[in-house]
């Protein structure tokens, strides 16, 4: 049987305790003005912004995918 190979998969991370938003866009996107980071980030993310209350709110469970869907 051949091996398996997987896909390559999107970019993630997990919160770190202390870790917001605004931290993990500074520390995953440092290429980027904070504001468009934070554009990004909230772009890609939108389960922590829509369904959040407050919004952008972490846990540490939450996958937070720093770079935008793969192309299929």
């Amino acid at each position: 049987m051949p091996a398996a190979t997987l896909s390559r998969q999107r970019r993630f991370v997990l919160p770190a305790p202390g870790d917001t938003l605004e931290r993990i866009a500074a520390r995953e996107l440092p290429q980027l003005a904070p504001a468009a980071a934070m554009e990004q980030l909230q772009a890609w993310n939108l389960h922590i912004f829509l369904m959040r209350r407050p919004a952008g709110l972490l846990t540490g469970c939450d996958v937070v995918f720093v770079e935008p869907p793969l192309a299929t």
